[in-house]
């Protein structure tokens, strides 16, 4: 009997390909589309999207995209790259082949490039850590969507998120570790996870509890005591009520009640770009000192760090075991 093929589909949400008002409003626009994304009606969504959203926040987003631009390109997409390479290199007899949700690398081009390696079964790494329905469940409705055009689909191995798995906690715990060492141990240490509304969480979404899952997680592998830590959300997009607390109306807080030193990490992305980059490293800190505290330290996302690669060696390795 001919041995199973396995190949391996890592994705992430996608970035513009450019820095520029034009190609922001690209990305935007197919993102802003995705209804796990937002799931009002169209008849009312598409003429704000289209009319209001795109052109006031595309030049606006731009601006932001040009401050943290790295010389290879998008933050996302040269972290994504790296750890593509470097999973590769542990797998040197599994395909993996990189998607995006929104924009280039697409998934269906992904998706195409392990079909025609002859792939029996792709393990699908969305590299959201925490599951919430627009995000990791967005991408299985993308794989679905393209599978649905194929005579011949492959099987599939999902993995809903890794929010509790111990390399993961235990990557996190060592950057902070890392850190901690470098600047020195804070008066507070900040969890920022990317924030969705609360309607959604309402409706059955898991999400805050696997944020929770992980920062407790954490927090009991570094030996925090309760006042040493806190969990916020950012990121927060339009009018509708999201998940509280927010993490810029905290970070302005915390210098009030004697927090001076504050350290921020923000486990749910896989890897940096304009969120962590720009609204935490950036904007975050300047309401910090502005609030009157006087050092904070951005712990970088683990991008392709050993430990986090070799999480997704393990996390890849689990699922070929058990289809074994």
């Amino acid at each position: 009997m001919r041995q199973e093929k396995f190949g391996v589909l890592l994705v992430n949400l996608g970035t513009p390909e450019a820095p520029t008002s034009s190609a922001v409003k690209r990305y935007l626009a197919e993102f802003l589309s995705d209804k796990r994304v937002v799931d009002v009606s169209r008849l009312i969504w598409w003429p704000v999207l289209n009319g209001i959203i795109l052109p006031i926040r595309s030049p606006r987003v731009a601006k932001l995209y040009q401050s943290v631009w790295m010389d290879e390109g998008s933050p996302l997409m040269v972290y994504s790259r790296r750890q593509q390479a470097a999973l590769q290199a542990r797998l040197p007899n599994i395909p993996v082949e990189l998607g995006m949700s929104y924009g280039q690398p697409a998934l269906k081009s992904a998706i195409d490039k392990l079909h025609d390696a002859g792939v029996d079964r792709i393990i699908l790494l969305p590299l959201y850590p925490q599951y919430s329905c627009s995000t990791n469940a967005a991408v299985f409705d993308a794989v679905a969507r393209h599978f649905a055009q194929m005579r011949r689909i492959p099987s599939l191995n999902f993995i809903r998120d890794y929010a509790e798995h111990p390399a993961y906690i235990a990557a996190l715990s060592q950057t902070i570790k890392t850190s901690f060492a470098q600047h020195g141990e804070p008066d507070m240490l900040l969890f920022s996870f990317h924030g969705i509304p609360q309607r959604y969480a309402d409706q059955g979404d898991d999400y805050p509890l696997r944020c929770r899952a992980t920062t407790r997680a954490v927090a009991d592998a570094l030996g925090l005591s309760a006042e040493r830590y806190m969990m916020t959300y950012q990121s927060r997009f339009g009018r509708e009520q999201w998940l509280t607390p927010f993490t810029d109306k905290t970070i302005e807080q915390l210098p009030a009640k004697g927090v001076k030193h504050l350290q921020v990490i923000c486990p749910g992305f896989s890897a940096d770009c304009l969120e962590t980059l720009e609204e935490i490293k950036v904007q975050n800190k300047e309401f910090f000192i502005e609030a009157g505290g006087t050092q904070f330290e951005y712990i970088p996302a683990l991008n392709d760090d050993a430990l986090h690669i070799e999480l997704f060696y393990q996390l890849v390795m689990e699922q070929v075991a058990h289809s074994a």
